[in-house]
């Protein structure tokens, strides 16, 4: 890790952390030793960053100058909070993280009052039920949707059967309390969706399946949408 992004995730666990932190979480936090993280402090103030406190006492993020406000909405910030707040919730671990972290660092940058309506927010997000956690790495599953790369991975399926797939990933829902993968399954010859909590040993095959994601994600999902309209007619015809 280069001694800038050191400082850059320094300033990001000193805006997630309750003010005033200590010494000794910074140093656990970004696992380092102490000296490092005086080393880092002063640094940051050199650079303009007005932190109060002192090693033994704490220190609290006052300001961040290099920032420039940014200008939101209050019902924008608001929209904000919540999505933000439901990741933490439902989000694999790293997207979770990464949601606490994107809050800490949007209430560093917007005006003072802003900020304390996002440290007070009226809205939360609460699930009585969380989502079991994905067994494979769903950063990983992620990147390789985006760089729209075909993947390898044993599934098994709700009778407990297993096997082994290939697969195009065109996207992530999150539906039914759960994760789910929405591909184009090389078995199958056809979309399917795959639960994440039920996907093992996923590799990337290193195939790229380029341009196609896009459209064929919508493809699928225009024929999710009309399944869906046929069974709610079909229902409607029941009554």
């Amino acid at each position: 890790m280069t001694k800038t992004h050191r400082l850059f995730q320094l300033m990001t666990a000193m805006r997630r952390l309750s003010p005033p932190v200590r010494a000794t979480q910074l140093a656990d936090e970004m696992q380092v030793s102490l000296r490092t993280i005086y080393r880092d402090i002063d640094a940051l103030r050199g650079l303009g960053a007005v932190i109060d406190g002192e090693a033994g006492f704490g220190y609290t993020l006052i300001e961040d100058a290099a920032l420039p406000p940014l200008g939101f909405e209050d019902d924008e910030l608001e929209a904000l909070v919540l999505g933000l707040r439901d990741v933490a919730v439902i989000g694999d671990p790293a997207l979770a993280k990464a949601a606490e972290s994107a809050l800490a660092k949007l209430t560093a940058r917007v005006p003072p009052r802003q900020a304390h309506r996002l440290q007070h927010a009226i809205l939360d997000a609460r699930r009585f039920v969380r989502p079991e956690p994905p067994r494979i790495d769903a950063a990983d599953l992620r990147s390789a949707t985006w760089d729209e790369e075909t993947i390898a991975f044993a599934y098994t399926d709700g009778q407990g059967r297993t096997s082994t797939r290939q697969a195009d990933p065109l996207g992530i829902v999150y539906l039914q309390n759960t994760h789910m993968l929405m591909a184009f399954c090389h078995l199958r010859q056809d979309f399917r969706v795959f639960r994440l909590d039920r996907m093992d040993d996923l590799t990337r095959t290193g195939r790229s399946f380029r341009p196609r994601r896009v459209p064929m994600l919508r493809d699928y999902t225009a024929r999710l949408r009309a399944e869906a309209l046929a069974r709610a007619d079909e229902r409607a015809s029941k009554a």
